[in-house]
């Protein structure tokens, strides 16, 4: 039967035991991302593939789920919310299962782009799910408090378990986790989870899909080239490309009824600044996670397992700290727990851009978990001062748009921050005479040359190598110190919601997270 979703009845169990099915796609896409970053060593032993080939086998997937949301989003909306949950999952379980068999860098990077496209369906999906189905604003807190944990879980079960698994079996191992996850969400979801669709939605604008996709994807390859020190016509052009589709996007976008991205949304301060935060912390994570997590394998000497045991503490962190920050945000105004929380994270980024080759690895450990313990607050409250801050007609707009920035900040750190760590390292490695190429293009090129090189020529390369790889981190710290540290004043100063605790907000509502969809059908 179809009805018209309430705004103010209670939960029940059916609903929570719906949450746990959709904490599953969040679960495993924070895995995804964790193991395979710890992956990257035993890939580009297995595969050989070009530094280039390396970072779109990374960051292909975070693109197209960034260039994808908010298409899904929209198309949710006109299809049903569960029914595109559940394509997207069968169709990320077969496109891990190509990853899983891929026999060379190029089919690895067709099944990540796979799973990016099916990746696009899952998170869109889940939190206007949520948003649905809890519409009173204190449960609806609780359910997305536990969704954001459920990525931090994900983050910490991420590396031991990749780790286990990249210490006792191949490297494609890694993309089998994906498998039983989304099995169990194809077999409990029809059973837990209501169907919702908008019936006053437009209808999906093809062209308004093509052109934001040609936005993105164009400046993205020619910012990649450039970092990779390839400046010339084709990365410039593709750039120039991008601006210009993206100018056409936005004009469409205002003469459309039905528009894929509401641009209204960016006439909201709070709204505005809560994005590019989002987008700027995730940018700067992702790029960091990369680069540690290579140091303490090909720099620290650390097997896979032990890596991912190191990292722990980082992830356990943002565990403590994400629950935390909605009970903070209870009697301080949201702004300053994020804002204390990125300060934190500046001070841990500044450890990282200290560190050094040879004795480095605690204060490596140590500064990630001071990261990982400032970003927890802007998790957990970033999405609902994002959706809150939006008129309840615009949640479901909204909460795509906070996804986006998330995805796209993780897919821009990988791609810049890490073609920026290489930069650094090819300008600083020394390789002797008769040395393999692929030693001048990456720290894992380094330590396989070495492997055939006399005992005093692989320790002259391997010093070097990991210098230079280090110095690259550094520089990455320092460019995360600084972000995190004028992200910290922006939101302290724009932001004015007050706690949740404290009454109604500045706009009059009763709580930041109280945008709901109108207008939604509810099939049981």
């Amino acid at each position: 039967m179809s009805t018209t979703a309430d705004t103010t009845s209670q939960a029940g169990p059916r609903e929570w035991l719906g949450l746990a099915v959709l904490a599953l796609p969040t679960l495993l896409l924070s895995i995804d991302v964790s193991v395979l970053h710890l992956a990257v060593p035993h890939i580009s032993e297995g595969l050989n593939p070009s530094a280039a080939q390396m970072l779109w086998i990374i960051d292909i997937y975070g693109f197209l789920i960034a260039g994808f949301l908010v298409t899904m989003g929209t198309l949710g909306d006109r299809i049903g919310r569960r029914k595109l949950l559940l394509i997207g999952a069968a169709a990320f379980g077969l496109a891990s299962l190509g990853a899983v068999f891929a026999d060379g860098p190029a089919a690895l990077i067709a099944a990540r782009a796979a799973m990016g496209i099916a990746g696009a369906t899952l998170m869109p999906s889940t939190l206007a799910l949520i948003i649905n189905m809890f519409s009173d604003a204190r449960q609806r807190g609780v359910a997305i408090a536990v969704w954001v944990t459920m990525f931090s879980v994900g983050i910490a079960l991420g590396p031991v378990v990749g780790g286990a698994m990249l210490e006792y079996f191949w490297w494609g191992s890694v993309f089998l986790l994906g498998v039983p996850i989304m099995g169990v969400l194809l077999v409990a979801g029809p059973i837990l989870l209501p169907e919702y669709r908008d019936e006053e939605a437009g209808r999906l604008d093809l062209t308004s899909v093509a052109l934001s996709l040609a936005t993105i994807l164009p400046v993205i390859y020619g910012l990649k080239e450039i970092a990779n020190d390839v400046v010339g016509p084709v990365p410039l052009a593709a750039i120039a490309v991008g601006l210009v589709v993206g100018v056409l996007f936005v004009r469409r976008q205002r003469t459309l009824e039905s528009p894929l991205l509401d641009l209204g949304l960016f006439g909201n301060s709070t709204f505005r600044t809560a994005l590019v935060t989002l987008l700027l912390s995730m940018l700067v994570a992702g790029g960091t996670y990369l680069t540690v997590t290579q140091y303490l394998q090909l720099v620290g000497g650390l097997s896979p397992m032990k890596a991912g045991l190191y990292l722990l503490p980082a992830a356990f962190a943002l565990i403590v700290t994400a629950v935390v920050s909605p009970m903070a945000a209870s009697r301080i105004r949201p702004a300053y727990v994020v804002a204390v929380g990125l300060a934190v994270s500046g001070v841990g980024h500044v450890m990282l851009s200290l560190a050094d080759s040879s004795s480095g690895i605690a204060q490596v450990v140590t500064g990630f978990a001071f990261v990982y313990a400032g970003g927890g607050p802007l998790i957990a409250l970033g999405t609902d001062i994002v959706v809150g801050s939006a008129q309840p007609e615009q949640a479901g707009s909204a909460a795509a748009l906070s996804e986006t920035s998330t995805e796209l900040g993780m897919a821009l750190g990988v791609a810049l921050l890490g073609s920026l760590g290489a930069a650094v390292y090819r300008g600083g490695v020394d390789v002797p005479a008769g040395v393999a190429a692929s030693a001048d293009d990456t720290l894992a090129g380094a330590v396989e040359a070495a492997q055939g090189l006399s005992s005093d020529v692989a320790t002259v390369l391997l010093d070097s190598a990991r210098e230079a790889f280090t110095d690259g981190m550094n520089v990455i710290g320092g460019i995360g110190a600084f972000v995190a540290l004028a992200s910290a004043v922006l939101v302290a100063v724009v932001i004015k919601i007050p706690a949740t605790g404290a009454g109604e907000d500045s706009d009059g509502s009763e709580g930041p997270a109280d945008g709901v969809v109108p207008a939604v059908s509810v099939e049981g």
